[in-house]
């Protein structure tokens, strides 16, 4: 299975929260200076559709390709003569609009020596918006994960070249994930699969890589597609898959937390989101997850990016999500200690 991937050597400082992307702001000085303020130990390259639509999640993983074009309102056309799945991207420097947020971030970390996190829209996720274009399935889901190899290894190797001594962590955005067992599903899981596990293992050398998914899902899929982290919501019915996290855990693996709703009033007070939190880490033990593990292999971030918030509703979000990861660090601590590490 695609999930034995994961390292056992896999290291990033205890207590992170980060970001998950998507930012509500237009100027990509001020989106960078949120992020690097809210998130300092993991800060989040920030794509910003409000500054433009070509930032959005479908139209940046869009951008470059043969036979694709994007409208200025981030919607995408497909001249069907123009479709080739086999050929190179045209904005291998990233330098189209569509990158406007990851230019400014990379130019305010550039003397960074600890993690950075980027992000970009997975082969399943684009597979679906080109057939929704009018691309048949399967050529657009050979276009897509094609695409998104060449992507990811592109971007990895970007900012690299730009912050030669940062960790980087690249996580796909796979919200149609949570669809791939839908009765109509254009693709059968083990191809959804396939594609995903693909694209990470394009980077993974020089990379750690993450799948985010905000959607309902069966983990077991997440996880057979090898992520070295997970990205999921705060669920009860995580539980029910204890074997399965344990079992990613105990070979190094590690799970992003969106432990902070962005769907709704979040209150003033993170001490229901920690007893939420605490109650599914709870749950998990129960079932023989290790304890520790499950607090010092972890990240907060909100559930979802924050391009639909406001300015000031992102900023409390934001101020949430670093509060649990406060909680968090001297939680693991404390952990590490009462075992004598």
């Amino acid at each position: 299975m695609a999930g034995s991937r994961v390292s056992s050597s896999l290291l990033l400082p205890q207590g992170l929260s980060t970001g998950i992307g998507y930012l509500p702001h237009c100027d990509p000085g001020d989106a960078v200076e949120f992020v690097l303020r809210h998130s300092p130990r993991l800060p989040s390259a920030p794509s910003l559709p409000a500054r433009s639509r070509r930032e959005g999640m479908i139209a940046q993983a869009a951008s470059g390709l043969a036979g694709v074009m994007i409208d200025d309102d981030g919607s995408i056309d497909v001249d069907l003569s123009l479709i080739d799945p086999e050929a190179p991207l045209d904005d291998e420097r990233l330098s189209s609009d569509a990158w406007v947020g990851l230019r400014a971030f990379l130019n305010a970390v550039a003397d960074r020596d600890g993690p950075v996190k980027v992000s970009l829209t997975g082969p399943v996720t684009l597979g679906i918006a080109l057939w929704g274009a009018g691309i048949e399935i399967d050529l657009a889901f050979r276009i897509a994960g094609h695409a998104v190899r060449a992507r990811i290894a592109r971007l990895v190797e970007h900012v690299l070249s730009r912050v030669p001594q940062a960790q980087v962590v690249v996580f796909l955005d796979e919200p149609a994930m949570g669809s791939l067992t839908d009765e109509g599903f254009p693709i059968g899981p083990n191809e959804g699969i396939d594609l995903v596990s693909s694209a990470m293992a394009a980077v993974e050398a020089k990379a750690i890589t993450g799948l985010h998914c905000c959607t309902a899902v069966d983990y077991r899929l997440l996880l057979s597609t090898g992520p070295r982290i997970l990205s999921v919501p705060v669920d009860d019915r995580i539980a029910k898959h204890s074997g399965l996290v344990g079992d990613f855990l105990d070979r190094g693996g590690w799970i992003a937390w969106g432990a902070v709703p962005t769907d709704g009033p979040i209150g003033t007070s993170v001490d229901r989101l920690w007893r939420r939190l605490s109650s599914v880490w709870c749950d998990l033990a129960n079932e023989g997850c290790d304890p520790m593990l499950l607090r010092t292999n972890a990240i907060i971030t909100p559930v979802c990016g924050l391009a639909q918030h406001g300015v000031t509703q992102a900023e409390q979000v934001m101020e949430h999500t670093s509060r649990l990861a406060e909680r968090l660090q001297g939680q693991a601590t404390g952990a590490r200690i009462s075992v004598g590490a």
